[in-house]
């Protein structure tokens, strides 16, 4: 008998406890276990502040400091130019295999879709009605551009080419602009530009 009882009254207080967490209005505070959280001393963006004389909390950089990693002054490796602000006409690194490797793949990353693996301009965006043809590398025009050109349209785009400066490292662009230069002479390559070696094999 004392069991039932003590069993009944387990059940009620349950069910009284479950009535109560359905939950109702109340007008009291929420429990904050750390309230300062709430009350930071803080400006927002944008906000005015009294203690600087020109009134903004948004503070210019200090004069003379360089961002971290924004001490760029190799005009050639990280804009494509001279000191007098032209282009340079070969990339201002060195060319090797791992070099052409790395461009190629990331050209077929990035370029591919548009101006095809063989850069004759017609990747896979034609498939779809493309409004605006990508230009064939093979032309005599952009046979003709500069590396540093080359690698300005890539960092800044060109007309409906976007930028890839975000996306494509500084030296992964000049590794594309040498695979772009193989492509070039893969496809107006002339007998002198083969190997003894390999001249004699396509005989």
């Amino acid at each position: 008998m004392k069991l039932k009882t003590l069993l009944i009254a387990l059940g009620t207080g349950f069910g009284l406890l479950l009535l109560n967490c359905q939950g109702t209005p109340s007008r009291n505070a929420p429990i904050h276990l750390n309230p300062n959280m709430d009350t930071q001393k803080r400006y927002d963006p944008q906000a005015a502040s009294g203690f600087f004389i020109d009134g903004r909390t948004m503070r210019p950089p200090v004069p003379g400091t360089v961002a971290r990693d924004g001490l760029r002054l190799d005009d050639a490796f990280y804009r494509g130019e001279d000191g007098k602000g032209q282009e340079i006409k070969y990339i201002p690194v060195d060319l090797d295999e791992n070099l052409l490797a790395r461009g190629e793949e990331r050209y077929n990353i990035y370029c591919s879709p548009c101006h095809s693996e063989l850069g004759d301009g017609k990747g896979i965006v034609m498939q779809y009605n493309f409004p605006i043809p990508p230009p064939s590398f093979h032309t005599e025009k952009v046979r003709d551009f500069t590396d540093g050109y080359l690698f300005k349209v890539i960092t800044n785009g060109v007309r409906n080419m976007p930028a890839y400066r975000h996306q494509i490292k500084v030296r992964d662009r000049w590794a594309i602009v040498a695979y772009i230069r193989a492509l070039q002479l893969s496809q107006n390559a002339s007998a002198e530009d083969v190997p003894l070696t390999e001249l004699n094999g396509l005989k």
